[in-house]
């Protein structure tokens, strides 16, 4: 959890390998010995989080690079630089692309929530409530779901932002409290559990419009992937008559996958559910980040389920933003994200 969000797993490991390879690391015998080195190293990443898609589409895009060097020419050092060079190349477009992506998607979820949201506040505002941390600390700036969140309040048609505290690893008390804080942006911490409760007694004038917030993985027909607790959200959502948008860069769309039944949840250790561990704080408010403090919650022996990811089901989101434009659904009830990414369409589905 060093590195965590679906867009910066995927830039961060890319980037690594690409370090090690100007840094002299694999055979420097012969180019297929140099394609099958940074395949093994890829392969390695991969496994560290399955979940993720945008890793797996990284992997899949820096793959493909390698293999279309030529080096017919080429002497066997010249190959390997060629070929190293555009891995390099490749990896650092990642990064650069994933910010043009963030801010592409905050312009597209703003303006499609103001036109679709249930209710405005007088100015004609919105508030809104986010999950876990999708902010500059999970992509390479700005945000998927918190990126629109940072168009709306850019644009003055941000109200309130409230966050999910994001049990049980608290990315959203740790990471988006500090993301929203920092900026400034109009906004208020809650327990994942007071949702209901905000949704049912916030005043009509400023009640929520949406919820929204990032995705792992999307496959083929819109189930989605997020961080735990998403799926009570949306459930929550629409009980309300909410809007549930999710914000994904076109990597973090999966058309290999049918439904969210083929998405492999990942589990994390249970201590994060029976311990709580962090810095002291004085007296006088102040963080000692010298000093840490471990905390038993739960009594140590029991039985512990922690996944990491749950899955939402298609028929309770409403809108899929990303780079490209917003999905919603059809006549037929159904997302199809052929029209945005007709190539890739064409590639894995074929029609």
């Amino acid at each position: 959890m060093r590195v965590r969000g679906a867009p910066a797993i995927a830039i961060v490991a890319a980037l690594a390998h690409a370090v090690e390879l100007q840094n002299g690391a694999g055979p420097s015998s012969s180019a297929a010995d140099t394609i099958s080195y940074i395949d093994s190293r890829l392969d390695y990443l991969y496994e560290s989080r399955p979940t993720a898609v945008d890793l797996g589409n990284a992997i899949t895009n820096l793959k493909k690079v390698v293999r279309g060097v030529d080096v017919s020419s080429l002497d066997q050092d010249a190959a390997r630089s060629a070929i190293v060079n555009a891995y390099i190349e490749a990896a650092e477009e990642i990064l650069r692309k994933d910010t043009e992506t963030n801010l592409k998607i905050g312009s597209h979820g703003a303006e499609w929530l103001l036109e679709n949201a249930p209710i405005k506040s007088a100015e004609g505002k919105v508030a809104v409530l986010t999950h876990c941390n999708t902010g500059s600390l999970a992509t390479s700036g700005h945000g998927t779901a918190l990126g629109i969140v940072r168009s709306l309040n850019s644009q003055g048609s941000l109200s309130h932002a409230f966050c999910t505290e994001t049990r049980p690893y608290n990315q959203g008390s740790r990471l988006t409290a500090f993301e929203l804080s920092f900026e400034k942006i109009p906004s208020t911490l809650i327990t994942d559990s007071m949702a209901g409760a905000l949704f049912a007694t916030r005043k009509q004038s400023d009640s929520i419009a949406a919820v929204i917030v990032g995705a792992d993985r999307v496959v083929r027909n819109g189930d989605t992937a997020n961080k735990i607790g998403t799926y009570a959200l949306a459930v929550l959502a629409q009980h309300h008559g909410i809007k549930f948008i999710v914000a994904a860069p076109t990597t973090s769309i999966d058309l290999h996958t049918d439904s969210g039944v083929g998405i492999k949840i990942e589990e994390r250790k249970p201590e994060e559910l029976t311990q709580i561990s962090g810095a002291v704080v004085g007296v006088d408010g102040k963080v000692n980040a010298s000093k840490s403090v471990r905390v038993a919650t739960a009594d140590q022996t029991i039985g512990v389920w922690n996944p990491a990811f749950d899955v939402t089901p298609a028929e309770l989101i409403d809108a899929v933003v990303t780079e490209r434009g917003v999905v919603t659904k059809g006549a037929d009830g159904r997302f199809d994200f052929k029209e945005i990414m007709p190539e890739r369409w064409a590639e894995v589905v074929g029609n």
